[in-house]
């Protein structure tokens, strides 16, 4: 039976059940790993097709995409992928070191036991997806993790911002790792479970300052 109690998560979020959610989920993963390339046009039943899903769920997909900033809906052209706008991603970082470091000070204070195994097992086969420069399954790590720091906060409106945010800077990130060496991919993996064990530690002054150290430089100062 449809109705509030079974189609959204108590955080707000879409049920991972729901048509809707999973076709969200793999069109977010695509333009974020540039399957669906920047300016790309995106028609709903050639979406439908490829990830087996309904036009009804696409569009409502589509829709939440629109809102995030990751597909854009333009005139006589349709529903298209986002250019990556470096000056976007740059706002992003910026907006990132305003809440997410205080995110992480709330997970630490406000998780439920309940919460910890997606913060601390998030990267748990990371060192095998490096190796084999598996991407995608990289991102699923990150995509998870930050939604389970997000959800750990228990304030469901800072969690929508949060995840929003990440999905934003994330297509930096995968991009930015492409360029990576396998120990520089290491090292990033570190800083996210440093975080973890401060979350997990409850100790909200050091989760916020190991999630400065995740977050790091904006791409500007990366280019200077």
């Amino acid at each position: 039976m449809k109705g509030p109690l079974n189609s959204v998560e108590p955080y707000g979020d879409w049920a991972p059940g729901l048509q809707k959610a999973r076709l969200y989920e793999l069109i977010l993963m695509d333009i974020i790993l540039g399957q669906l390339q920047p300016m790309q046009v995106l028609e709903e039943k050639v979406l439908a097709t490829r990830y087996a899903g309904g036009v009804s769920g696409v569009r409502d997909a589509l829709g939440r995409l629109a809102i995030e900033g990751l597909v854009v809906r333009r005139p006589r052209v349709g529903t298209v992928v986002a250019p990556m706008d470096i000056t976007e991603i740059e706002q992003a970082f910026e907006v990132r070191r305003m809440l997410e470091g205080r995110t992480a000070a709330l997970a630490a204070r406000n998780h439920r036991p309940q919460d910890l195994p997606a913060i601390t097992g998030a990267f748990d086969q990371a060192e095998a997806a490096i190796a084999s420069g598996d991407f995608r399954a990289m991102l699923a790590m990150d995509h998870s993790f930050h939604r389970a720091v997000a959800f750990a906060t228990h304030n469901a409106t800072l969690a929508r911002f949060v995840i929003a945010l990440q999905n934003t800077a994330t297509r930096y990130w995968i991009w930015q790792m492409e360029k990576q060496s396998q120990a520089d991919q290491m090292r990033d993996v570190a800083l996210h479970r440093a975080l973890a064990e401060t979350i997990a530690l409850r100790d909200p002054a050091a989760a916020e300052a190991a999630c400065a150290l995740l977050i790091g430089d904006p791409p500007s100062a990366q280019r200077a």
